[in-house]
């Protein structure tokens, strides 16, 4: 077994140091900085990041990546991938249509600009429940799973239609780059255990 996916070559994973659960990467104008991972689907934290490797971490929390249940059970590796948010900086409406419509002028186009690259990752933490269905290939069935964990605040109305496709962008670059195997993660293994193949490699 090895303990490790030869972490001389991924890239660290980070984890909060106050309240020992995972964080991600963001690069904007302003440099490096991070988040909670949980406050990137939906959910509240009360204290900045203070980011650490994950294997400096005494008894990381570690949550499901996807559908954030407790106690993860599973890492899986793929491509790293980053996702470039833009922020609307101009809406041009007809100037017709602001007289007559005002504040409800529909907006002819927008321009946006870059704000900043959200960073998700070479590995993935799953729980039971979503590693099943990632073992099946099932996108759709993790991206229903995740929405249906989701706060109603991001699902509500039109937003359902906008996150699901999020997701499916997401995972299936998740699914496209799978690596074979996966980690058990136990105590004192962060990272996974992870089964070794003949000729010594993971």
């Amino acid at each position: 077994m090895n303990t490790s996916p030869n972490p001389a070559e991924t890239p660290p994973v980070m984890y909060c140091r106050r309240c020992r659960r995972a964080v991600n990467t963001r690069t904007g104008p302003t440099g490096v900085t991070y988040v909670h991972a949980v406050e990137v689907r939906g959910e509240t934290v009360d204290h900045r990041p203070d980011p650490a490797p994950v294997t400096e971490i005494t008894d990381p929390l570690i949550e499901c990546d996807f559908c954030s249940t407790p106690d993860a059970a599973w890492i899986y590796r793929c491509a790293d991938q980053h996702t470039d948010v833009h922020t609307v900086t101009r809406r041009v409406v007809d100037a017709a249509d602001y007289r007559d419509r005002h504040h409800a002028a529909r907006t002819r186009r927008t321009e946006t600009e870059h704000a900043i690259t959200q960073a998700w990752g070479e590995q993935w933490s799953a729980c039971n429940g979503c590693a099943e269905l990632i073992e099946a290939r099932d996108l759709y069935g993790l991206i229903s799973r995740v929405v249906d964990a989701m706060p109603a605040k991001l699902t509500r109305g039109n937003r359902l239609v906008r996150v699901r496709g999020q997701l499916h962008h997401t995972y299936k670059a998740v699914f496209d780059t799978l690596a074979p195997g996966r980690g058990r993660i136990e105590p004192g293994h962060p990272l996974g255990v992870w089964p070794q193949s003949p000729d010594g490699t993971p």
